[in-house]
């Protein structure tokens, strides 16, 4: 099935700003990459803050469904914040990109107020998903030492998102691995 153009502008624009962050490409670089006209981007997307907050709503719709199948296909606490791990993992390519909302966070200044807007309601998905996890690992008994599951999950998802930081700017996935060990070893798979 072919991929329209605004999808594949919103491909796109995802790659680049996730390996160079949202200041680190223009709208020539993806005429360039996807072969149309500037104008033509201008066509589906108004201007870069109107593509940044499409991004972000693709980003929380496809990660609220990943963590959806997560749930489906995990049935224990440990399990399905392994999971997570391993997609925050998965998305550092080898140290070379970042998540796109760990991405866009460093450069709020130069982002529109309602892309931060849907940063935030991004992030409060995440933690209200992360907080029904660490209860399920507290009820179940697969994660360690959960006293109160919002409050860990307050914590787990700015560790993961510090984690992919740490890891890219070393450009060594190991950064990552170091910094979610503390979390993992709490894990009962």
């Amino acid at each position: 099935m072919a991929t329209d153009t605004k999808t594949t502008l919103l491909n796109s624009a995802e790659r680049a700003a996730r390996r160079r962050g949202f200041d680190g490409f223009s709208y020539a670089d993806l005429a360039a990459d996807v072969g149309i006209t500037k104008a033509s981007i201008h066509h589906h997307f108004a201007s870069k803050a109107a593509l940044a907050v499409a991004l972000m709503q693709r980003y929380y719709s496809d990660l609220e469904t990943a963590c959806g199948e997560i749930d489906l296909d995990h049935a224990t606490g440990a399990a399905r914040l392994s999971a997570l791990i391993k997609r925050y993992r998965g998305a550092l390519e080898g140290g070379q990109s970042l998540c796109l909302c760990v991405s866009f966070s460093t450069s709020t200044e130069n982002l529109s107020a309602d892309t931060i807007a849907e940063m935030n309601r991004f992030r409060t998905m995440m933690t209200e998903w992360l907080a029904r996890v660490f209860s399920l690992g507290q009820g179940d008994g697969t994660i360690l030492h959960v006293a109160d599951p919002a409050a860990e999950a307050a914590a787990t998802l700015p560790l993961l998102e510090g984690a992919q930081l740490a890891a890219r700017v070393a450009q060594d996935p190991q950064r990552f691995e170091a910094a979610v060990q503390i979390l993992s070893k709490r894990l009962v798979q």
